[in-house]
């Protein structure tokens, strides 16, 4: 049974990461969604730019798992994204190791996940329209096109998340991840290394297979090699 959670809708937010933290002092499971975030956080520290239209969303929750098994949990919410993604829109996204969630290489969506003091925030933003996106960054539909509800979207993620965090650290799903993830089996390059990345670990380190050896790569940004695109299904809600 999924885990019950309060729910605080905002019109706007900083961030809903620092929202959902300071709320859940008081409230814990909490979720926090806002339809504009004009403080939000980028990985590794990028540039932060809104899209025409976006959800925002940031679930505070104190991890049942140990502490060792957390490095799963990105994953585990990307999973969780991409099913309700797939569920509530009728869109197929691909993830790219570790969260990333892409249409055609382009990002429509992503996972920020921040812990401490034994709580887990779990952060997620997904571009419903964007007519003119950054380079690199995509949307799940065009201008005219109906969006479904943000709570709707929202809660459909956090309940697919629960569902997996139920199953707990060793059954959560590493090979429906493994299955979704586009970055296996491609060439890619890593700070200062490059090989194919050939599997992801149980822990959530992505293998990746070089001149020297495999090599477990935790964090930091990776980059693919091929020009390959991905075939989508890009349908109305």
């Amino acid at each position: 049974m999924a885990t019950p959670y309060a729910i605080v809708e905002l019109e706007s937010a900083e961030s809903t990461q620092d929202e959902a933290r300071a709320r859940a002092e008081a409230v814990a499971p909490v979720l926090v969604i806002a339809g504009r975030q004009p403080g939000g956080r980028g990985r590794l520290g990028r540039r932060w730019v809104e899209p025409d239209q976006a959800l925002y969303s940031s679930l505070a929750f104190a991890p049942s798992w140990p502490v060792a098994a957390w490095s799963r949990l990105p994953l585990v919410a990307g999973l969780a994204v991409r099913e309700a993604i797939a569920d509530t829109c009728g869109v197929d996204v691909a993830l790219r190791w570790p969260n990333d969630l892409v249409i055609d290489r382009g990002k429509v969506g992503g996972v920020l996940v921040e812990s401490g003091d034994g709580r887990v925030v779990v952060g997620c933003g997904i571009n419903l329209v964007w007519d003119n996106p950054v380079e690199g960054a995509a949307a799940l539909f065009r201008t005219g096109v109906a969006t479904p509800a943000p709570r709707r979207l929202a809660t459909a993620w956090v309940d697919a998340f629960w569902e997996r965090i139920d199953c707990g650290p060793d059954a959560w799903g590493i090979g429906d991840y493994r299955s979704a993830c586009f970055t296996i089996g491609r060439p890619v390059a890593y700070g200062s290394g490059s090989g194919t990345a050939i599997d992801v670990s149980p822990d959530g380190a992505l293998l990746v297979e070089t001149t020297d050896g495999i090599v477990e790569v935790r964090s930091g940004e990776v980059r693919l090699h091929d020009l390959a695109t991905l075939r989508t299904d890009r349908r109305a809600p």
